[in-house]
């Protein structure tokens, strides 16, 4: 670890004045957490905690990924293909009231196989359990709690009746589980009662408690429990196949006493305690089922031999160094920033009006820690809506997998934020999720291939979902194929673009050759399709609708997806007269047009929006994530501008997460002020002092999406090579980034002062050459393979 920061200390400064030693990364506070949106997560990929430091009953919320409710079926409505045809010609004439009414009992998805029930929304993620730390009733002084983001360690420390207490958490991933030691600065001093439990659910349908706390083995704290039956009424306990779990808290004390009360642990007079925090489910996460024969306690004894032999400092050091190699990767640096505020003071300043250059580097910075800490090895499913921390049992929308955009957005910063290894678990689940999609397509579209539609959950459904008026979305699939490619094409790993993407997305290419039907326009066009989750007026009745057909996203959508399906066919030279055909799909979709008002139209008619400032703004999808609207596409420049303003003057940028996308979209747009307005907006109006996005309640999303933006602002890569600085803000007047990736397998480091750069390091993993601009001049470079070139005096800075 000493040798690591060495290094980074001597690259830093060798890097130049403008690029100065980052301040320490650390959110801080002077009082504990009061609430859950207050604690501090931290996570290892499989378990998150949030940690409250609370010097007199402290709280550590533990949440273990794949513990979901429901079951696995296929929930595809088995009489979608029957009315196929049907509900195409309604909307086709002008019809889609009656379009909805015949759809909504026939594509809806369904309970289970063949069943005539609509299937209520699929089962939430859940909370795992609380454990609770009761010291009692103390007067404290000198407390300070906060999260290093760059080691990965929660730590709440303060004084009582002469005596120093420490508490230190953090989530390992080299031990795989969650560690706390609490240590008094005096012997003998240290008293708590520990015990655990799990909040009931508030449905009505539930009268009974699904888990059970016992002490287990002298040493240790054992929940263990079944999900229930949602449908079952009496209080008779779980039945049928739901899932199973068990979390524990295994307590090693340095000197006093540990004994049992009930179902709690009692510790007296000790120095030190050490805790090992965990949890497991009987998840099948290859086949995305239960697995009958796993017990998950008898996961937790084999679990518990591996780590509870390891020495805490032992463990820190592991999890530091693996934690920190992470973090290190990507160093952010602002001129004029200070650190000696805490941090909710710092948000509250800025919900006034101030400007922090601290708190902007922490966004982003916090955006890469949450996603190292909800996605990655040992974890086996992708970030949720809440990446993985979660206190409900039944979330705000279910805690699941939104795909028609916040799935999305939780990656959009996992490529050029050089974290690469979190995109694993959503390569796997993407691989995985195809066995219940291959069925959804033939059983509700008549096609080949494979779709999901708007959200999913840890069991793979992939059918409409919930109603027809938001879920029908089957162009989920190739936005997520996108970011399969994305992985290839920021690493050029074509090992992976072989065996993970292109499997994925030639399947789906399949699916979009079936599904894509004749328009009465002569498009070929989605039908049933929507814009997520927008309406608009429907002209021959005035009433709000949302089904339609060919609308402006799915259209965006098909042709960035087949470009880049077309563009894989042909690196591995497969299914390549396939994929030639595909370029015949494309010239016969809708184009992307402008309205009379110079916007872009969202639908295929020039409808007027129920919503002016909607949260969704689907139509801009080739402005970002996509690429089809640039510089190069003035007319839709310039319409993308518009709509944004537009959308802005109407109330849009209202949840955390839809703020985050307008970032990027500014971000694209060249505009840094507007990208610099957005960030500020974001602080005023949608994180909470945690730093947590506030949609609202918290999903995550803004936070990745935020981080997305920050470093679009500051490089861009595509097919024109890689641009620097493309939208600085001007208050960002000094600052340096180190270590962010460029499509194309590039590592790009830059500094800049008074606005202009100074520096900037190309560094190539693949050896390819690549065009750099910057204010509209450009060089080409070529750096061997793993060499590193300074482009800055090439492009005319001195």
């Amino acid at each position: 670890m000493k040798h690591t920061l060495h290094v980074l200390l001597l690259s830093l400064l060798s890097w130049g004045a403008a690029a100065q030693l980052p301040a320490p990364l650390k959110l801080w506070y002077t009082a504990p957490a009061a609430k859950w949106m207050e604690a501090l997560p931290v996570g290892n990929g499989r378990l998150g905690a949030m940690v409250y430091g609370h010097p007199q009953a402290e709280i550590i919320q533990i949440n273990e990924q794949t513990l979901w409710g429901g079951t696995p079926y296929n929930d595809a409505n088995p009489n979608s293909l029957r009315v196929l045809d049907s509900v195409r010609s309604l909307l086709f004439a002008g019809k889609p009231a009656a379009a909805q009414q015949l759809a909504t009992p026939n594509m809806v998805a369904v309970n289970a196989e063949n069943s005539d029930q609509l299937a209520a929304r699929f089962r939430s993620y859940q909370t795992l359990m609380n454990l609770h730390i009761r010291y009692g009733d103390r007067p404290i002084s000198a407390y300070k709690r906060e999260l290093d983001l760059t080691t990965g360690v929660a730590v709440s420390r303060f004084t009582t009746d002469g005596v120093t207490y420490t508490q230190e958490v953090f989530a390992s991933a080299p031990a795989n589980v969650i560690v706390v030691k609490v240590k008094a600065d005096k012997p003998r001093r240290l008293q708590a009662v520990l015990y655990l439990d799990r909040p009931d659910t508030k449905d009505t349908l539930v009268r009974y408690k699904d888990a059970t706390t016992t002490v287990w083995e002298g040493n240790k704290l054992l929940l263990q429990g079944q999900i229930q039956d949602m449908q079952e009424k009496e209080n008779r306990g779980p039945v049928g196949k739901h899932m199973r779990f068990a979390g524990v808290v295994t307590v090693q004390q340095q000197g006093g006493r540990l004994q049992a009360s009930g179902d709690s642990l009692v510790v007296t007079a000790a120095d030190e305690l050490v805790l090992f925090i965990d949890g497991a489910t009987n998840y099948n996460a290859p086949k995305l089922s239960l697995d009958e024969l796993v017990s998950p306690v008898a996961v937790l004894q084999q679990a518990i031999k591996k780590y509870s032999q390891l020495r805490y400092d032992q463990l820190k050091a592991a999890h530091i160094k693996d934690h920190s190699a992470f973090m290190n990767r990507v160093t952010f640096s602002l001129a004029d920033t200070t650190t000696d505020k805490p941090t909710d003071a710092r948000l509250a300043a800025v919900k006034q009006g101030a400007y922090d250059a601290h708190l902007t580097m922490l966004l982003f910075q916090y955006g890469r820690y949450l996603l190292l800490g909800s996605s990655r090895r040992p974890g086996v499913l992708p970030a949720n809506l809440q990446g993985i921390w979660n206190n409900h049992i039944n979330a705000p929308w279910e805690s699941d997998f939104h795909t028609n955009i916040n799935l999305q957005m939780n990656y959009w910063q996992a490529e050029s934020g050089n974290l690469p290894e979190t995109v694993a678990p959503l390569s796997a689940f993407m691989s995985r999720i195809r066995e219940q999609g291959r069925i959804t397509a033939r059983k509700m579209y008549g096609a080949r291939g494979w779709v999901m539609h708007h959200a999913t959950d840890a069991f793979g459904k992939t059918g409409l979902q919930n109603q027809m008026y938001y879920g029908t979305f089957p162009m989920a699939s190739a936005w997520m194929c996108m970011h399969l490619w994305d992985h290839y094409d920021f690493t050029r790993n074509r090992r992976y673009l072989a065996d993970t993407a292109y499997p994925i997305m030639h399947e789906h290419a399949l699916f979009i050759k079936d599904f894509l039907v004749k328009g009465p326009e002569g498009y070929l066009v989605t039908a049933p399709a929507y814009s997520p989750e927008n309406w608009y007026k429907d002209p021959a009745t005035g009433e709000a609708q949302s089904l339609t057909y060919g609308p402006t996203m799915d259209n965006q959508i098909i042709r960035e997806f087949l470009e880049r399906y077309i563009t894989a066919a042909h690196i591995l030279k497969k299914d390549v007269a396939f994929a030639d055909s595909m370029q015949q799909v494309m010239a016969q979709l809708p184009p992307t047009r402008l309205g009379k008002d110079g916007r872009i139209l969202e639908w295929i008619k020039p409808y007027e929006e129920e919503d002016p400032g909607h949260r969704h703004i689907s139509h801009l999808f080739s402005l970002y994530p996509g690429t089809g609207i640039n510089a190069a596409t003035p007319a839709l420049f310039a319409g993308a501008r518009a709509t944004l303003a537009y959308r802005l003057a109407h109330g849009g940028g209202h949840t955390g997460w839809s703020r985050a996308w307008i970032i990027n979209f500014y971000a694209r747009l060249k505009d840094g002020e507007k990208v610099f307005e957005n960030i500020q907006a974001l602080f005023r109006k949608s994180i909470y002092t945690n730093l947590f996005d506030d949609h609202p309640p918290f999903q995550i999303d803004g936070n990745f999406g935020s981080a997305a933006g920050i470093t679009e602002a500051l490089l861009q890569s595509g097919r024109e090579g890689i641009e620097l600085l493309p939208a600085l803000p001007a208050a960002w007047q000094e600052g340096a980034i180190k270590g962010i990736r460029a499509r194309g397998g590039f590592e790009v480091d830059i500094a800049w002062k008074n606005n202009r750069l100074t520096r900037a390091a190309i560094r190539s993993f693949t050896g390819e050459p690549v065009t750099v601009t910057y204010k509209g001049k450009s060089v080409v470079v070529q750096p061997a393979k793993g060499a590193v070139v300074q482009v800055a005096q090439q492009l005319g800075i001195q």
